[in-house]
């Protein structure tokens, strides 16, 4: 079983190969969600992800005859990029299978290290399928991304490390997908003060663990769907499932709405890039879905910054509209002249800005003189829209 001095062992292991990432206080963020909020940066981890630590103390440990082999891996992306960097610092060849609609950024990525990448069609689990069939027909060596415990305590060193930097945190929130980062801090935590509360943080389109925390036993999914790529996995690990039902003091879910919104918000606000299962944490504590007393120190590990540049502006289109940034306001009126101009001079007068105007005619089963306006609209927050919407209808526009 996983100990302490084993936790230790990895920490000076990986002390030549990444770097002790920051803890950064937030006063905005802190500001809005009524706690103080700290971030743990493995975003700006090397490979951009804190799964490096993991592989790297993995493959460290291999013996000559199973690195003479080779290595192989399945991966999302940034498990994929720990094996193939550490397989370069050690010499060893390395496959990596990978979901075909992993971004494409991670592919290339991993590929830069000098790993053989192979697309699979599926998800994860798929990738993790064909990973297991290479590995019994070549005897390559597998490097589980999340279910092993030299892989677990190599995660771990991410709550030695904040143990250090925040010794006085109340909470510490961790994205959950197959369960490897939350196994390791939670047990690494728990052994330094018990009394520091450790939450898991799913996806809801995946909540693999979060099901099986709750009926006591392994479930797995039939699919899995999240904008949270790196967490989407159908089921969680044998132990990694077995630590969080002894060290973790709950699982909690959240939206791909309120994914995109904290990523947003961790660009606006910390001037920091974020993927989707890198910011669920922060998700959480922005949606008060974790129980956090005001003012009490809480630490979101937002775990990996690899989001794909075409994925990330559709993120920002989303966080947009859930932080009330951005709406879209039908209006209907009648089709006489200056009708639009009324309407775009009330709403500049409460200060919003008019980013696009659609005009349309009335539809069936309406007055042949009536026509709708769809205006999307840039807001300062659910406020400043309620703000609007009334002065429109004081002055006797109908929204729909």
């Amino acid at each position: 079983m996983l100990n302490i001095e084993k936790v230790k062992h990895a920490q000076s292991v990986l002390s030549e190969a990444i770097r002790e990432t920051d803890v950064i206080y937030s006063p905005t963020l802190s500001a809005r969600s009524g706690c103080d909020v700290y971030l743990k940066t493995e975003n700006l981890q090397l490979t951009g992800s804190f799964k490096v630590r993991g592989a790297y103390y993995k493959i460290s440990q291999l013996s000559d005859e199973e690195k003479s082999k080779g290595v192989i891996a399945c991966s999302a992306g940034n498990h994929a990029q720990g094996v193939a960097l550490a397989s370069k610092k050690f010499g060893i060849k390395a496959k990596i299978c990978m979901p075909d609609g992993a971004p494409i950024s991670k592919v290339e990525a991993t590929k830069s290290y000098g790993a053989e990448v192979i697309l699979v069609p599926g998800v994860y689990d798929d990738a993790h399928t064909e990973a297991e069939r290479l590995k019994n027909e070549y005897g390559y060596t597998f490097i589980h991304p999340f279910d092993d415990e030299d892989v677990i305590a190599g995660q771990a060193t991410v709550g030695l490390e904040i143990m250090k930097q925040l010794a006085d945190v109340d909470v510490i929130a961790v994205p959950v997908g197959g369960g490897g980062l939350i196994s390791g801090v939670a047990f690494a935590v728990k052994q330094i003060n018990p009394k520091v509360k450790v939450y898991g943080v799913q996806a809801a389109g995946a909540p693999s663990m979060y099901n099986s925390v709750a009926c006591k036993r392994i479930q797995k999914l039939d699919f899995v769907s999240t904008i949270a790529d790196g967490i989407a996995v159908k089921e969680p690990g044998a132990i990694t499932y077995k630590m969080c039902l002894n060290y973790v003091d709950g699982i909690v879910t959240v939206t791909d709405d309120q994914v995109s919104a904290a990523i947003l918000a961790l660009i606006e606000k910390q001037k920091m890039i974020a993927e989707g299962a890198g910011a669920v944490a922060l998700a959480a504590v922005m949606y008060n879905k974790i129980p956090i007393a005001r003012n009490k120190k809480v630490c979101c590990v937002i775990s990996g910054g690899n989001i794909d540049v075409t994925i990330l502006s559709r993120v920002i289109d989303r966080g947009l509209l859930m932080s009330g940034r951005r709406t879209t306001l039908i209006v209907e009126l009648l089709d006489k002249p200056n009708q639009l101009g009324e309407v775009a001079t009330l709403i500049a007068a409460c200060g919003g800005n008019l980013t696009s105007v659609i005009h349309e005619r009335s539809n069936e089963g309406s007055d042949i003189n009536d026509c709708y306006l769809r205006i999307q609209v840039e807001t300062r927050n659910f406020e400043h829209i309620r703000q609007i919407r009334a002065k429109l209808t004081e002055h006797g526009f109908k929204l729909l």
